[in-house]
């Protein structure tokens, strides 16, 4: 059996872990490995899209390997001399997209294995997004040669997006199988229709090896880790959220695999960086503080997707009098879950009416339809500000210039900068808040040699990401015999700590005999 990390090694994302053994394999993850992107892509700078996996390829932002979708190979571009892998799965760890976002690049015939929330989540986050080829996880528009075949162009309406193969890891039930299979207004006569994949369970299909997946506790629902024969794989992980007895369970069935490939995002965290891991009882406290001493409208601002804040804000409104207020892409990722779990979590919340000319199909014929009567006109919250807590990011300030708050409170409960263009970001949100008067809870701007950063305050937010502390107690739980880190940049702490770790670079392989 081998086992070669692609990416991922040396960076917080960006896993494409292969595991082979006698020709037939399967990948750990394909995610976007964001910090190679920030090299060379922006916000506003990307990838052509009509020169397919070109300008990827040639950026070293994805793997020389012959295993991409054919119709994203521009005429210019020979991957036959790339090694061709038997890729009989992708084991997707959970929906963030440093785990999941290349997967769109994928040939199609590669099924995607993965829990049922997280295909929900896959889709909607489809339906809903921006069009292009980074976006196309669940479903993707096939492309053609133009009159230039180094150009690629999209196919007219009469050819259907066409859909992934999903492998569930539980039972698919009707209402999810439905949602897989229909694309909003595609009944329409010159709208594109959906050609959906295969859908079927773990149980009815062969592979290469044994394959069990477990439920983890992460910032996001769905998130699975997985044993492989004689491997196991942490995905992301952590044990200090709502459900830790999950990733606990797992640690327990994994106890004396030969190997061991985990995160490591926080290893060699100490002092006040480690300490710094709160709970998400705590991260609750916290913000339901601040809101008991909030005045005029509240905006909550907490990572896209991590649904477990959004019920602690649910909660948090519920104590304080306050109507919680989402915005209908938020609404349309709820009602996704909702056809996995049958959970309506949508009873204690209304929707942020903005203006806008037309709305997507997905919005009209779902959202609208099942909860019109939750829509709130920008000029109602204007009026009763201190009903109100607004869950926006910093892409959705743009709002406020229809609500016109005077004064407020906003509360970051999500993650910390990590990059210089995500500090930029920061300030820019600094300005609206400065301007709108709103007083500010969890990061502050300060100045650090002679720039403006943010300084992040303790409490508002709990990681996703198992503690060095915790990391190392599961490690000793599970007493594998051979360690290796991914998705971190704690290299040396794993090997200070054990001495059975082995330090893969992006491209290595380790070979058990």
């Amino acid at each position: 059996m081998k086992i070669t990390v692609y990416d991922g090694a040396t960076t917080i994302g960006g896993n494409k872990i292969y595991v082979e053994e006698k020709g037939r394999g399967v990948f750990l993850d394909f995610g976007m490995n964001f910090a190679r992107y920030g090299r060379y892509f922006a916000e506003f700078l990307n990838e052509r899209s009509i020169r397919g996996i070109h300008d990827l390829i040639y950026l070293n932002l994805i793997p020389k390997i012959n295993i991409y979708r054919r119709d994203l190979i521009p005429s210019d571009l020979d991957v036959s001399a790339y090694p061709k892998l038997n890729v009989e799965a992708v084991l997707l760890s959970h929906a963030h997209l440093d785990h999941c976002g290349n997967i769109s690049l994928l040939d199609e015939r590669i099924p995607v294995i993965t829990s049922a929330m997280s295909i929900a989540i896959l889709k909607a986050m489809r339906d809903t997004g921006s069009y292009g080829i980074g976006s196309e996880i669940a479903y993707f528009t096939v492309r053609e040669p133009s009159d230039d075949p180094r150009v690629l162009k999209s196919t007219k309406n009469n050819i259907p997006y066409r859909g992934r193969d999903f492998v569930c890891t539980q039972s698919l039930n009707n209402v999810l199988t439905e949602f897989l299979c229909y694309r909003p207004g595609q009944e329409a006569k010159n709208f594109k229709k959906l050609e959906p994949g295969n859908l079927c369970s773990l149980r009815e299909v062969e592979l290469p090896f044994d394959v069990e997946s477990f439920e983890v506790d992460h910032s996001i629902y769905g998130a699975s880790a997985y044993i492989i024969g004689n491997i196991a794989y942490t995905g992301d992980i952590r044990l200090h959220g709502k459900h830790s007895e999950n990733s606990k369970k797992f640690i327990k069935k994994a106890k004396n695999v030969s190997i061991l490939i985990t995160e490591g995002t926080r290893a060699g965290y100490r002092g006040e960086e480690e300490e710094a891991i709160v709970s998400e009882e705590e991260v609750f406290n916290k913000c339901l503080e601040a809101m008991e001493e909030s005045k005029g409208l509240v905006i909550a601002d907490f990572s896209p997707r991590n649904f477990e804040r959004l019920e602690t804000f649910i909660e948090i409104a519920k104590r304080t009098g306050r109507e919680l207020v989402i915005t209908a892409k938020d609404a349309y990722m709820l009602h996704a879950m909702e056809c996995v779990d049958g959970v309506c979590r949508m009873e204690k919340v209304r929707i942020y009416g903005d203006l806008k000319e037309k709305k997507r199909k997905w919005e009209e014929l779902i959202v609208e339809e099942r909860w019109k009567d939750k829509y709130l006109d920008p000029f109602e919250i204007r009026d009763n500000q201190e009903n109100y807590i607004l869950c926006f990011s910093n892409y959705d300030m743009k709002h406020l210039l229809d609500i016109k708050p005077d004064g407020g409170s906003y509360i970051y409960s999500s993650t910390e900068a990590f990059s210089e263009e995500q500090e930029f970001d920061f300030q820019r949100l600094y300005n609206w808040l400065e301007d709108f008067n709103f007083r500010i809870y969890g990061f502050e701007m300060v100045i650090d040699r002679g720039k403006a950063k943010p300084k992040f305050i303790k409490g508002y937010h709990a990681s996703g990401h198992v503690s060095s502390s915790d990391l190392r107690w599961m490690i000793e739980k599970i007493d594998p015999d051979i360690i290796i880190p991914v998705h971190t940049h704690g290299q040396e702490w794993f090997k200070k700590e054990f001495e059975k770790t082995r330090i893969l670079g992006n491209g290595e392989t380790f070979e058990i005999n």
